[in-house]
């Protein structure tokens, strides 16, 4: 049944809210000030879905891809660019205020340079046998199959006639497939995870589409198919051969925006620990002035880290070290050789960890996020430990979403 609402504005994960008495109604691809007209979503009944717009928004833009709304992979394409950096630079702001904290909150720093460096592709058996490589669809499992993304860095230029060639290949398996790309100096690097167990004919095939699309390497849940160039990130001065399915930043200017935060806030210190250090895009560029010890759970991007670091000329010493963060944080006794520490969690953020930090006596703490409600209660730890904090910068890495990026200083 057809509905009409007036939307009061934009929730913090970019749909569209109409207060009701029965509490708040939640359109996709609407904006606040607009009238529509809705119809009902099965099994969620705080949720519509938009069929028409019939008073628009003087903010409101006409999307620029043909997948918009029907593809999960973008929320907001259909604002004004103003708009919509005031509304994610307010996600910070709200957040914080609503967990006590007091931070000045730097403007939103634009971070999506040439696009996505990294993606991954589903396949999946639809109706009828018919294969679907794409994006999974808006709050579904259904896949929606794409023919071209502009929001990607040029260089995943040949990563979806890669994918539908890499899908159709394993198609007799009969399993949903995730597969995994990053754009590296040596080409396309790319994992494909789902498959299960190959015969040796399927991989003598996935061998000859990573030669025939001049992949850089091809693996199946991390093991090699085919290597045909080292898979090469730069990282500072430093060169980073990548684990196979190892996490990346999602774009080369929000590496590189948050790295330049990270070290304008450590440019004093003499020896780092940098902790969730992933395969080094902090540690390997603090290394050109600093001491650094990086930790993380992932022993294959440590060994990158660490291999990475021994073979680049021009660098303080970097230990990297496998640990668990999350079971095993780094106490105060093992904190007080450090004069900053630094650490970027994952969404889940750094609990542990930032109790550890709230005990000991660093006299700076840099903290990196991707997830502004886990920050601010790690966040809260710290300065009801006694740190004060100095100003947050958030960033924009995945413009288009309403994922938001920050980088903030603590000190004694």
């Amino acid at each position: 049944m057809a509905e009409t609402l007036r939307i009061d504005h934009v929730a913090y994960f970019g749909d569209g809210v109409s207060p009701s008495p029965g509490g708040n109604i939640y359109v996709p691809y609407t904006l606040g000030g607009e009238i529509v007209e809705v119809a009902e979503v099965h099994g969620h009944p705080d949720r519509r879905k938009l069929v028409e717009v019939r008073q628009a928004s003087p903010e409101r833009i006409a999307p620029f891809c043909p997948h918009f709304s029907v593809c999960g992979g973008c929320a907001i394409q259909h604002w004004d660019a103003a708009a919509y950096r005031a509304w994610k630079r307010n996600i910070v702001v709200e957040t914080l205020a609503q967990a006590g904290i007091a931070a000045e909150v730097a403007p939103l720093l634009d971070a999506h340079g040439s696009g996505r460096r990294r993606i991954t592709l589903h396949a999946r058996m639809g109706t009828h046998e018919v294969l679907k490589v794409g994006y999974a669809a808006a709050h579904s499992h259904d896949i929606v199959p794409i023919d071209r993304c502009p929001i990607l860095d040029p260089a995943l230029g040949g990563a979806l006639d890669a994918a539908w060639a890499i899908a159709e290949a394993l198609k007799p398996v009969r399993k949903p497939l995730d597969i995994q790309f990053t754009a590296t100096r040596g080409g396309l690097d790319v994992d494909v995870r789902g498959s299960g167990p190959v015969n040796a004919a399927m991989t003598t095939k996935l061998s000859a589409i990573a030669q025939a699309h001049r992949l850089a390497r091809l693996t199946r849940h991390g093991e090699l198919v085919l290597l045909r160039n080292p898979p090469v990130v730069a990282m500072g001065t430093a060169e980073v051969t990548l684990p196979p399915g190892s996490f990346l930043q999602a774009t080369d200017a929000g590496e590189e925006a948050l790295a330049a935060l990270v070290l304008d806030h450590s440019k004093r210190a003499r020896h780092v620990a940098d902790l969730f250090c992933g395969v080094g895009p902090f540690a390997l560029r603090l290394a050109a002035k600093s001491r650094v010890a990086a930790f993380d759970s992932d022993a294959g991007s440590v060994a990158a880290l660490q291999k990475a670091a021994t073979s680049t000329s021009g660098l303080k010493p970097v230990k990297a070290e496998a640990r668990d963060l999350f079971r095993r944080p780094l106490v105060p006794q093992e904190l007080r050789d450090y004069d900053t520490v630094v650490f970027d969690p994952p969404r889940q953020g750094a609990q542990a960890q930032a109790t550890q930090l709230a005990a000991s006596k660093v006299p700076a703490v840099v903290a990196v996020s991707c997830n502004v409600a886990t920050f601010a209660r790690d966040a809260r730890i710290l300065i009801d430990g006694g740190y004060r904090i100095e100003g947050v910068t958030p960033v924009d890495q995945f413009r288009h979403t309403p994922h938001v990026e920050l980088v903030a200083r603590f000190a004694r």
